[in-house]
C-alpha cells in the first residue's frame, strides 16, 4: 500500500509528490511550519491528506510549546492551528481535522489530563488510521457502480496519494479492480499541474491497473465515440445540496457526461461535506500562482508579462451529479434530502 503520510519520531513523514513521478523520495517534517509549506507548495495535497498533515502538523505545533497554564497553552494552540488553516482555503477536511484536534484538546483540559500534546500525536495519528480505513470502506461501497469492462475517466488525483492511503475516487476503482472486474482507467492530465499525468498515472502504473493517459481536452472526443462508460472523480468541498468543488476542469467534464448520459459519480468522507453551507456559490474557490500556468518547474511556456487566471477549483452543480460514494453509503438524488438524512445519522 502506498503511504502518503504517517506519524514517526515525533515527525511527520510524507511523500514529495512534488518529485514523482521522476523521484519517489519523503520529506520529514519536525515543525508545524515545514507541514503549512508542503501543504502550500502541494508536496502533500488532496483533501483527506491535507486534514491528515493538518492534524499531524498541530501536534507537531503542541509538542513544542514550553510548559505553561492550561488558559496559555490552548490560546497558542489555537494560534497554530489559524496558522495551519490559512494554508489553504477550499479543502473541508483541513478545517475539519483541525476542529478535531481543537476539540480534543479541550477534552483532556475538561479530564484534567496533564500531558495533553501526547493526546494531541495520538489523536493525529488516529485520524490518519482512519482515513485509511474509510478509504477502504467508501472503495467497497462504490465498486458496485463499476462493472465488469466499464472504461472509466477520472479528473485531478483521488488516490491513495490525495488521502493517507488507499485514495476516494481510485479506491472505488482500486476495489473494483481487487474484486476481479476488468477496467480500463482513463487518466486526465489535469492542468495546469498535471496531478493526473504525475500522479494517478504513476499510481495506475504501480497497482497494475490498465490505464491511458489523455489531455484535458480530450474527454468530450472519447464521450462521443462511446469510449467512456463511467466517470468518478473525488471532491474538495461538498455544499449542503450537494454542489460540490473539486479541482478545476471537473464541472465541465459533469456537463460533458449530461450531455452524453454518462455517469457521473462523486467519491468523499463524510469529512469533506459542509453543512454549514448551502450551495456551492459559498465555497471559497483558491487562486494560486501565475507561474503554475506560464510555466512548468521552471521551463517558460507563455509569453512574459500575460495575465493569467489560475483558480485551483470549480463547483459542479448537484443536478449534474449521478450519485455520492461516502463510507457511510451511496447518496441518491435528491441529493439535499440524501444529506440532510447523512448529516443527522440516517444513512
Amino acid at each position: 500500500m502506498i503511504r502518503t503520510i504517517f506519524w514517526k519520531n515525533r515527525s511527520v513523514v510524507m511523500i514529495d509528490q512534488n518529485a514523482l513521478p521522476q523521484t519517489e523520495c519523503r520529506i520529514v517534517c519536525t515543525d508545524y511550519r515545514q507541514v503549512i509549506a508542503a501543504i502550500r507548495n502541494l508536496a502533500v495535497r488532496g483533501a483527506p491528506a491535507i486534514g491528515v498533515a493538518a492534524a499531524m502538523g498541530a501536534a507537531l505545533g503542541a509538542l513544542a510549546l514550553p510548559p505553561q497554564p492550561t488558559k496559555a497553552f490552548r490560546e497558542k494552540f489555537h494560534s497554530i492551528c489559524d496558522e495551519i488553516a490559512a494554508a489553504r482555503p477550499t479543502a473541508r477536511n483541513l478545517f475539519w481535522a483541525l476542529e478535531r484536534m481543537k476539540k480534543r484538546l479541550d477534552e483532556v483540559i475538561r479530564a484534567g489530563k496533564s500531558n495533553p500534546t501526547a493526546v494531541l500525536a495520538q489523536e493525529a495519528r488516529r485520524i490518519c488510521a482512519e482515513d485509511i480505513a474509510i478509504n477502504r470502506q467508501m472503495g467497497r461501497q462504490g465498486s458496485v457502480l463499476l462493472s465488469d469492462g466499464d472504461q472509466v475517466l477520472t479528473h485531478c488525483n483521488a488516490g491513495a496519494l490525495a488521502t493517507a492511503g488507499y485514495g476516494t475516487a481510485l479506491g472505488v476503482i482500486r476495489a473494483a479492480h481487487a474484486g476481479g472486474k476488468k477496467l480500463h482507467v482513463y487518466v486526465d492530465e489535469t492542468r495546469p499541474v498535471l496531478q493526473g499525468a504525475r500522479l494517478t498515472a504513476w499510481e495506475m502504473k504501480k497497482e497494475k491497473i490498465p490505464a491511458t493517459l489523455i489531455c484535458d481536452n480530450m474527454a468530450g472526443s472519447l464521450m462521443h465515440q462511446g469510449k467512456i462508460d463511467k466517470v468518478i472523480v473525488g471532491a474538495d468541498r461538498i455544499a449542503a445540496n450537494g454542489d460540490t468543488a473539486n479541482k478545476i476542469g471537473t464541472y465541465p467534464l459533469a456537463v460533458l457526461a449530461r450531455v452524453h448520459r454518462i455517469p457521473f459519480y462523486i467519491a468523499a468522507p463524510v469529512s469533506t461535506f459542509d453543512f454549514s453551507i448551502k450551495t456551492g456559490e459559498e465555497i471559497p474557490i483558491e487562486e494560486r500562482r501565475d507561474d503554475e500556468v506560464t510555466a512548468f518547474r521552471g521551463v517558460p511556456a507563455a509569453p512574459k508579462g500575460i495575465k493569467v487566471y489560475n483558480p485551483a477549483f470549480d463547483v459542479t452543480p448537484a443536478r449534474l451529479i449521478t450519485a455520492i460514494v461516502t463510507e457511510k453509503g451511496i447518496l441518491a438524488p435528491p441529493l439535499p434530502a440524501a444529506i440532510s438524512r447523512l448529516q443527522k445519522g440516517r444513512i
